[in-house]
């Protein structure tokens, strides 16, 4: 049986794990109050803390160890009885971290919970962009009666930032007119090239805010997601991505969402772990950029 951890990583010493002494923060937004497909992404962010239980704290294909600055996991409890109100809830909690300086990463639940990071980030980094890695646009007005529903994520994202989508073989016909073409980079045009990285990577401004929705991997790499959708992006090529993203733009924070965990596999858990801490790890390495 999988022990269920308090904090990602597991620390037993309390200076690598404290807030004061810690430079980077997870925030678990337990959500899942809009998903339509699968439900159990509100028990992703427990899930994504239980798994990294089996990470090793050096990096060997960074030759990094980034645990060493501190990560604090957050146990704050959100609002979460409505869209709107778990909103506004992770809004407040984003924006006390950044306030405090310290480099924030969000885990999901349903997409929904980017919207507050989001804003909140936007009014500390001027002229932000938002990268997003998806398997969906999310581009909608409103879904099932909710602006704030997790298909509308990206379209609240283009209320205040530049929003570069990367992975996206799902849109419907009413999104359209709210895609942005040269900032769209769809799966079946990039799969088997690097080339799209550099022009996704020039569609980007200086401040970065990385959201990255797990539905946009393959269901063959990981497929424990609410809507998964074939087609998708593969690991070493996300990474080699990430890592150009991370060295050459200022990434201000980030987040994982939409893991819903199946019972008795663990491999998207662990997957979902093992990407957190590959980009604490860039981020790491790359923030004195």
């Amino acid at each position: 049986m999988v022990r269920k951890m308090d904090n990602f990583l597991d620390f037993d010493d309390e200076s690598l794990y404290n807030l004061d002494s810690a430079e980077y923060v997870i925030l678990g937004v337990p959500y899942d109050g809009t998903s339509t497909f699968v439900k159990g992404a509100d028990r992703g962010p427990q899930a994504i803390l239980d798994a990294s239980d089996s990470l090793e704290l050096y990096d060997i294909q960074y030759n990094h160890e980034a645990w060493k600055s501190g990560i604090h996991t957050d146990r704050h409890e959100y609002d979460l009885s409505s869209p709107e109100k778990m909103v506004r809830s992770v809004y407040d909690r984003v924006f006390h971290f950044a306030a405090l300086g310290k480099r924030t990463i969000l885990t999901g639940g349903e997409h929904s919970v980017s919207v507050g990071a989001i804003r909140a980030v936007a009014e500390k980094h001027s002229g932000l962009s938002v990268l997003q890695i998806d398997a969906h646009a999310d581009l909608r007005d409103s879904y099932h009666g909710s602006p704030y529903n997790h298909a509308c994520v990206m379209r609240r994202a283009q209320e205040v930032a530049n929003v570069v989508q990367v992975g996206i073989r799902s849109v419907c016909s009413e999104e359209l007119h709210n895609v942005v073409a040269e900032n769209i980079f769809y799966a079946h045009n990039i799969h088997g090239s690097s080339d799209w990285m550099e022009k996704a990577l020039g569609r980007l401004t200086e401040n970065v805010y990385i959201t990255v929705d797990l539905d946009g991997f393959d269901p063959s790499v990981l497929p424990a997601t609410g809507t998964p959708q074939p087609g998708g992006l593969q690991w070493y090529p996300t990474l080699e991505f990430l890592g150009k993203v991370f060295s050459r733009r200022n990434v201000v924070a980030f987040d994982i969402v939409e893991l819903c965990p199946q019972p008795g596999d663990k491999v998207s858990d662990v997957m979902a772990a093992s990407l957190l801490y590959k980009m604490i790890t860039l981020w790491d390495l790359n923030k004195n950029r």
